[in-house]
């Protein structure tokens, strides 16, 4: 996947502004691809040089005048051919898991401490993805707006960053009991 199809996704419902789009990308987007407002910005260029995605501008009386961008039809072309392609897996690349690996050669007090500050991390995603999750469905139960809700896709996303988070924050904090009990042991010995 490339940045280019996370912005398509993001601009289908609706016209957004680069501001707009960082902040959709902010809260939504982001639990499935990070993205830099430097990057979106240069992005947004690019599709628009390709004809993927169309700029208007809109003035405003007390403000700067803001361009708005919109999928084209070959934008909508291009996320149609982008989601038939087949699906690479993805991997884990993140630098707590290497500081663990070296939990046996290291002091695992620094460890536990990232660790809790990891686990602190992933429960305000939790909580941030249960806030966005209630408003997308807002009155429905889960299983009402999965059947029946206008757009699935963001809550889907939402949920699966909802699971993602949880798994951190449980490992977290599985992690970090293992290596205080480990070092309680060496201690009494």
């Amino acid at each position: 996947m490339a940045l280019r199809h996370a912005v398509l996704a993001a601009l289908l419902d609706e016209e957004l502004s680069g501001y707009q789009l960082t902040k959709a990308f902010d809260l939504g987007v982001a639990n499935f691809w990070h993205a830099r407002p430097q990057q979106l910005y240069a992005e947004l260029t690019r599709l628009e040089k390709e004809g993927l995605i169309a700029g208007r501008e809109v003035v405003q009386d007390t403000r700067p005048t803001k361009r708005l961008f919109r999928v084209t039809d070959a934008g909508a072309a291009e996320l149609e051919r982008f989601t038939a392609t087949a699906t690479k897996p993805s991997f884990i690349r993140d630098d707590l898991l290497v500081k663990v690996q070296a939990a046996d050669h290291v002091d695992s007090r620094a460890l536990v401490t990232r660790l809790a500050e990891r686990a602190a991390f992933a429960q305000a995603r939790i909580d941030l993805f249960g806030e966005l999750l209630r408003a997308m469905r807002g009155d429905r139960d889960e299983e009402e707006f999965l059947r029946h809700g206008e757009r699935v896709g963001p809550y889907l996303t939402c949920l699966r960053g909802l699971a993602f988070e949880q798994g951190n924050r449980d490992w977290c904090e599985r992690a970090a009991a293992a290596l205080r009990e480990r070092a309680a042991a060496c201690t009494g010995r």
